[in-house]
């Protein structure tokens, strides 16, 4: 009678130590809640804050390409805050995955909501180098649904034509279908 117990006890321990290693394997890169790293990274960004830099590349044919990467404020706090809505989405969603009162299919559903916020903030990060590549100062492209707004931070006033290059840009990224608005933001 006690050897069973005893390999019961055992097998329930070794299907525990399974079941833990597969959820620490698939879960997600925890997050610092070290305060220190925090204070320290937040301190980092407020010194980077108002500088601007500039990132001169020489291509294959000889022609140098410079991108400057203006330390607007404001520009800084949306991109923030879209951030941190997309990180609280998708929180939502990984605790979804992890209910046991779901099914499957719902899961597999929130995981391809995370996916689908994923892909949407690198198509965002992509349509940004690939705006400012055409020698604006800043740009902040914000995709929802069917419709993108891209904000240019410029020294003139965008013709009409740079404006429908930014629209095509935008069009051949993320599709046809997108109603796409650009708005200039005159730098003083």
């Amino acid at each position: 009678m006690l050897l069973k117990k005893q390999t019961v006890w055992l097998l329930t321990m070794l299907s525990l130590v399974v079941v833990l290693s597969v959820y620490y394997i698939t879960s997600p890169e925890p997050k610092s809640n070290d305060l220190k790293a925090v204070e320290q990274k937040a301190a980092d960004e407020s010194q980077t804050v108002g500088k601007q830099e500039t990132m001169t590349k020489k291509n294959t044919d000889g022609s140098t390409v410079t991108v400057k990467q203006a330390g607007d404020d404001a520009f800084e706090v949306l991109r923030m805050q879209i951030q941190d809505d997309r990180s609280k989405m998708k929180e939502d969603l990984e605790t979804k995955i992890g209910s046991t009162d779901l099914s499957a299919v719902e899961k597999s559903k929130a995981k391809d909501e995370i996916n689908q916020l994923n892909q949407l903030s690198h198509e965002e990060e992509v349509l940004e180098t690939l705006i400012k590549a055409m020698k604006f100062d800043d740009v902040l492209v914000r995709a929802d649904g069917d419709k993108v707004l891209v904000t240019v931070k410029s020294k003139e006033v965008i013709s009409k034509a740079e404006a429908n290059n930014i629209i095509q840009t935008v069009r051949t990224e993320l599709g046809a279908s997108q109603l796409v608005t650009v708005e200039t933001i005159p730098i003083k």
